[in-house]
Order: structure tokens, then sequence, then C-alpha cells
């Protein structure tokens, strides 16, 4: 225990996020300010090296699901997978969207619908509907989960095929080297890098918990109410991370699953249930077709490039910065499952759910702005946070979906924000699997701290600036894992069906 809480990774890493907690209490306007200032010089200079790097992680993990290599497991290549497919599905789906998906599944879309993504292409009309599906389809899709993949791959090999820990240094080794001081800082660095992305996350799904309490019981929407809802997370999390991976964060996951699921039928039987399913289907084509485009557009030769940069750009920074938490714990439940089956099950299955999530809960709302006269588009503009519970006033059941869908997005939160404070602890005590109580309450708390200051210091803006600045290094990081996995991969011995069998019979 006291040799854990002097780990460098854990000492640094730490002792950086509680300055930042401290100077966002003490001058919130100023820690805001640099916040911008810093988001304004990333997004304008990198936005270019966070598309082609994430264009670029797709290509590889398709290239590499249809290798030799994708027989490969990720452990003994006798191992079965360590969870059932559905409680798989869950995992990932919790860990990956968490209450983010939720925020943004009605948000997004009619953000797109009241100000397009195309300066020629005129607001509110059939067509800016069109697009404003196919482009929150594209942002919650495979290139989102593509970052996700690459870093729980590589992690998943070293900790279940090769045995060794499951940290972000170990996984550079073949490329860096084993110098404590490099390995250190790389740790230390995935570690800040996750803690913004959660506290991004959290943030997100504390703003819109405020706005479904405002809407159906109304509270305020104010920042006392938001640091309350935040105390409360806190020690509903820490109570959930006190018991374990295998009954906390999987019994959550469950849940969530099951309650995601219940919205998502009610709304896609009392909605408008044929409008959902053309708008799905056309929303995967036009997908399909402009993946290319959108991975790698940028607006060098007409305005100022703010629409991708609020958007696109923000996305890809905000889970990079998401990836080291999200792709170890994609990782540790995807013992037994095979290159190819990982690769596969991570990029499609979470990204469909997602898109027909959006093509639900977005398509209703698109639907009764365009044909039943109501002013969704607007009331989101006003109100970016109040976008879901808007909708619901003119589906039956309102009070009952919206109380489901705060309790949805708190169980997000607590499952999120639990698998955080285990995958924290785990970074910073030398990989760990089992790693110490205090370990996860003190991050715990930390990453509560951060996105109070970050609420206080600027709301949604603040969030945004906070995750796009830390995945700017991380990216590089990202790139330096494909490199490395390619050295180790080519070194596996590829595993024959028909060998393995002969070998089986002489032996009997």
């Amino acid at each position: 225990m006291k040799k854990q809480l002097r780990n460098p990774v854990f000492l640094i890493s730490s002792i950086v996020v509680l300055l930042l907690v401290i100077l966002g209490a003490v001058n919130p306007e100023g820690f805001g300010a640099v916040a911008t200032k810093l988001f304004e010089f990333t997004t304008i200079n990198f936005g270019w090296f966070y598309l082609l790097s994430v264009f670029g992680f797709v290509l590889f993990l398709v290239g590499l699901a249809f290798s030799k290599y994708g027989k490969i497991k990720l452990g003994p290549q006798d191992s079965k997978p360590e969870y059932p497919f559905f409680t798989w599905i869950g995992m990932l789906f919790s860990a990956g969207f968490g209450a983010g998906l939720v925020f943004w599944g009605v948000a997004e879309p009619m953000s797109h619908f009241f100000e397009t993504p195309f300066s020629d292409l005129d607001a509110q009309t059939e067509e800016a509907a069109r697009v404003a599906m196919g482009y929150s389809f594209f942002h919650w899709g495979v290139n989102q989960w593509s970052v996700f993949a690459i870093v729980g791959l590589l992690i998943a090999f070293l900790q279940f095929r090769k045995n060794k820990d499951g940290l972000i240094s170990t996984a550079l080794e073949p490329v860096l080297g084993k110098k404590k001081g490099v390995k250190n800082a790389i740790d230390s660095l995935a570690v800040i890098a996750t803690v913004m992305g959660i506290a991004t996350s959290l943030g997100l799904g504390i703003l819109q918990m405020n706005g479904g309490l405002n809407a159906v019981f109304g509270l305020p929407n104010e920042k006392w109410v938001q640091l309350l809802i935040t105390a409360g997370l806190l020690a509903l999390y820490l109570l959930s991370s006190s018991t374990g991976l295998n009954k906390g964060i999987k019994w959550l996951s469950n849940i969530n699953l099951g309650l995601c699921l219940v919205l998502l039928l009610f709304v896609f039987v009392a909605g408008p249930t044929v409008f959902i399913l053309n708008s799905f289907t056309l929303g995967i084509g036009d997908y399909i077709a402009n993946f290319v485009n959108y991975s790698l557009r940028l607006t060098p030769y007409q305005g100022d490039g703010s629409w991708l940069r609020e958007w696109t750009i923000f996305y890809w920074a905000w889970v990079i910065a998401w990836s080291p938490f999200v792709g170890a714990f994609v990782a540790r439940v995807s013992r037994g499952r095979s290159i190819r089956e990982f690769i596969f099950g991570v990029l499609i299955v979470p990204p469909v759910i997602a898109c027909f999530w959006i093509a639900s809960f977005g398509g209703t709302a698109l639907n009764s702005d365009l044909n039943n006269g109501t002013n969704i588009a607007q009331a989101v503009n006003e109100n970016i946070t109040v976008a879901l519970f808007e909708t619901f006033q003119y589906l039956p059941m309102t009070s009952i979906l919206s109380i489901l869908s705060i309790l949805l997005i708190a169980t997000f939160l607590i499952t999120s924000a639990d698998s955080a404070t285990y995958i924290l602890a785990s970074m910073t005590s030398n990989g760990d699997l089992q790693p110490s109580l205090v370990i996860k309450m003190i991050w715990g708390v930390l990453m509560a701290a951060i996105a109070g200051v970050l609420l206080v210091a600027g709301g949604l803006n603040a969030l945004q600036t906070a995750s796009l600045v830390s995945a700017l290094p991380f990216t590089v990081v990202i790139i330096l894992f494909v490199y490395a996995f390619i050295k180790m991969i080519r070194k596996e011995e590829i595993p024959h069906k028909k060998k393995d069998q002969v070998q089986k019979r002489k032996s009997s």
C-alpha cells in the first residue's frame, strides 16, 4: 500500500491534477481563459493531425483484422472469452460511450439541423436534417472506436498473451526502450490525459442531469446544483468501486444496457417508427458514402473552420484523451477473444447501437420539427443540456421517460467513473490488476474535483478545452502504439487449425 503511494507515476500525475484543481478553484475565470486559448491553439494548428491520425487508425485496424494475424488470441491460443457476448458489449458500451451518447443523441443532430455543417446548406430544411443525421453517425461511428480499439488491443495483447503489465509505457518498450524516466513520463501523461477525458464526460453528464432535473422538478440550472450532483455521484461511484470489477461494474453495465434498451424500444415504438427506420437506413448509406470525405474534411479555402473545430476535431481529441482509460478497460474485459473478433466487435457493434440510438432519439426530434411544427432545435440552441428532455415533451409518459433518463445518465456516470478509478489506480500501481482501495478512492475524489472545477470555470466550453489540450501529445503516443504492435505481432506464430487438428489426432 505505502509502496503504491510512493509510485512516481502516482505522485507526478496526482500532484499535477491537484494543482489544476487548486488553480481552477482559486481563479476559475483565469483558468477558463487559459483553457480557451489552448483550445484555439491546438485546434487551429493541429486539426489536420487529429484527422489524419484517426483515419490512419481505422485503415490499420481493418487491415489487421483481415490479415493472417487476426486468428491470434488475446491470451493463450486455446483460451475462451472471459465474459459472455451480451455482458462484453454492455461493458464496452458503458465504458466507451458513457453519458456522452445520451447527451449528444438528440443534441448533436438538432445542433447540425439548426446550424448546418456546410455554409451553402440552408438550416432547418429536409436536406439539413439528412446531413445532420449522417454527420452524427460519422462522429459516433468507426473512427471514434478505432482509437479505443488500438489502445485496448495492444494492452490486452501484452497482459493476456505476453503476461506483462498493462501500462502504456510497457506497450511502447519495443520503440522507446525501458528507461525508467521515459516510462514514468509516458505513464504520467497517459494518466493526466485520462483524467481530463473522464472529467469531460462526467461534466457533460452532470450538465444534462441538471437540465433533466430542471425539466422534471424545476431545479434551477445553476453551478451549486451541479456541484451537489457531482458530490452525490462521487459518493455512489466510490461505493461501487469498493465492490470490485466483477460485482459493481459488471452489474451496473448490465443495468445500463437494459435501461438503454427499454428507453430505445419505447421511443422507437411510441415515436415515428417508419421515419426512424428510414432515417437510420439512409444515414448508414450517407455515412458509408461520405466516410473518406468527412474523415479528412478541412476548410482551408473557405471560412475559419470553426464548425469542424467545435465538432469533428473536438470529438477526436476527446476520444484520444479518453482512450487510455477506455482502451485499458476494453482490454481488461476482452481476454480470450481473437484479434479479429476483438476488432470487429469493438469497431462494429457499439457504433451500430449508437447510430440506431441517434436515429431513434434524434430522428424523433427531427421529425417533430419538420412535420409537427415544434421548435426543439431552437430550444437546443438556447440550452443544449435540455435536448433529450425537450424531445420527451412530444412523447407519451413524458415524466416517466425523463426520470428513467436521469437514472440512466446517473448509472452511466457511476459506471464510467467506477471503471476509471479502477483503471487509473492500476495505471499508477505498476499495472496491478488488483489496485488498493485507497488509490482508487484518491483518484475518484480527484476526478470529481477536476470536473467540478471545470464546470465552475466555464461549463461546457471549459470541459471541451481540457480534453483537447491533453489529447495532443497522446495522439503521438497512439501512433507509436501502432508501430510497437507491428513489431511485436510479426514475431508471433500464426495458428493453423488443420495443423493443430492433425497434431491432436497423432497424440491421441
